[in-house]
């Protein structure tokens, strides 16, 4: 951050402030409605196309891929420039440009060549932009404000939710032969959004950017190591949900809009989960939110696998996501913040995203359509269901480990 920025850090108003974080919620909004039309559905797009189920493993497994390298590209260009805002606005720009492929005649190299492009650039979006709201959270002893934070995330769900439950009556009525128009109308809306963000996003405590310890030695601590396993594997464990649960439930003989809803009821749990979250959060720690994140995702793949014909217990299997993904998500968001302080927090964001989303969707994707296609959809979940409970193990090992600060809920 240049030395006029850090004034503008310790002067900004409050309003100044809200204006940020609304424009972030409105950003959200936009990216995860993107995401709510795309992840759901893609995979039943591909099919459309006549992709057989390995090459639609290996098509939803690209997002991971860019995972692996593109969020800390962004991360650190944004911690030695400072131009977080003007990256978030050029890569949705560029991500937008890439999705227009999808308009071409839609061969299997074309389609991950602009799959792969799409991600790439958007990669930047959502790590930049919540070290933008945890700059603005902070509470000056490197804690988070949850309840606020929980606020602005909501809007995120609110937009995933509000495609997902559009999406599946839009492509029952159109056919999915909508869906790459839908996709563009989509992330043009990210692009309007990324452009109101304000370019000076200022931080409630200036001491924020001052330089943090080498990133090295926070990796070292044995406890920021478990903490990053257990993301991993928890993650991993979801990315059988976003690969694979449409394509489940395809199989199975479920239509469209029910595919939709199954997802949005997963959506609007998270959604009261974040709108909640401030008070509920303070009832344990945030280790102990992970583990318990991670054991019920256990039980909750262990369902969708032994009882997939069964919609209500689909239904009931989806109310988990409060805790799986909700809970699990402010957790670590609030411990990045502490882990890696200072000029680290991009980076930080981004090592999440590599670590536990690059990493763990990569082998999710190509290793559960392997699984799919040689077990049938069911070993997938079973799968999940081992990986979430090995995470767990390492989430309370990181707790264990873990110095008094890292254990107690801001």
């Amino acid at each position: 951050m240049s030395s006029s920025e850090g004034a503008s850090a310790q002067l900004a108003s409050p309003s100044s402030s809200s204006r940020t974080l609304a424009a972030c919620a409105a950003l959200s909004f936009a990216y995860f409605a993107a995401i709510g039309g795309f992840n759901p559905y893609a995979p039943l797009w591909y099919k459309d196309l006549g992709l057989p189920v390995f090459a639609i493993g290996v098509l939803m497994s690209l997002q991971s891929w860019t995972r692996l390298f593109a969020p800390y590209i962004w991360g650190a260009l944004a911690d030695r420039t400072g131009q977080r805002v003007a990256i978030i606005r050029w890569s949705a720009l560029a991500s937008f440009v890439a999705a227009l492929g999808f308009l071409l005649p839609p061969h299997f190299a074309t389609l991950v060549l602009a799959t792969f492009l799409m991600f790439t650039f958007n990669a930047a979006i959502v790590p930049l932009s919540e070290v933008i709201v945890a700059g603005q959270l902070n509470d000056g002893q490197g804690g988070m404000d949850a309840r606020r934070y929980g606020r602005v995330r909501m809007w995120g769900s609110i937009g995933f939710l509000a495609t997902v439950l559009v999406a599946g009556w839009w492509f029952d009525h159109f056919g999915m032969k909508a869906f790459a128009g839908t996709i563009l109308l989509m992330l043009g809306l990210v692009v309007l959004m990324a452009w109101q963000v304000p370019k000076q996003s200022v931080v409630t405590h200036a001491h924020v950017d001052l330089p943090g310890p080498p990133i090295a030695e926070v990796l070292r601590q044995p406890h920021v190591r478990w903490f990053f396993w257990g993301v991993f594997l928890t993650v991993l464990a979801h990315s059988a949900l976003y690969s694979f649960f449409s394509l489940y439930l395809d199989s199975l003989g479920y239509g469209k809009p029910t595919v939709g809803l199954l997802w949005a009821i997963s959506v609007v749990i998270e959604i009261s989960w974040f709108a909640l979250q401030g008070r509920l959060l303070e009832r344990g720690t945030l280790h102990h939110w992970l583990a318990a994140a991670a054991v019920l995702s256990a039980i909750r793949f262990a369902l969708i696998a032994a009882f997939g014909g069964n919609l209500t217990i689909l239904m009931l299997a989806q109310c988990t996501h409060a805790i799986t993904f909700a809970a699990q998500h402010t957790a670590c968001i609030a411990l990045i913040t502490r882990y890696f302080p200072g000029q680290l927090r991009g980076r930080g964001q981004a090592l999440y995203s590599v670590l536990g989303y690059g990493c763990s969707g990569v082998l999710g994707g190509v290793g559960g359509a392997w699984l799919a296609a040689s077990q049938g959809y069911p070993s997938v979940f079973w799968a999940a269901s081992a990986a979430a409970m090995m995470g767990a193990l390492c989430c309370w090992r990181s707790f264990k480990l873990s110095p008094d600060l890292a254990r107690v809920m801001p």
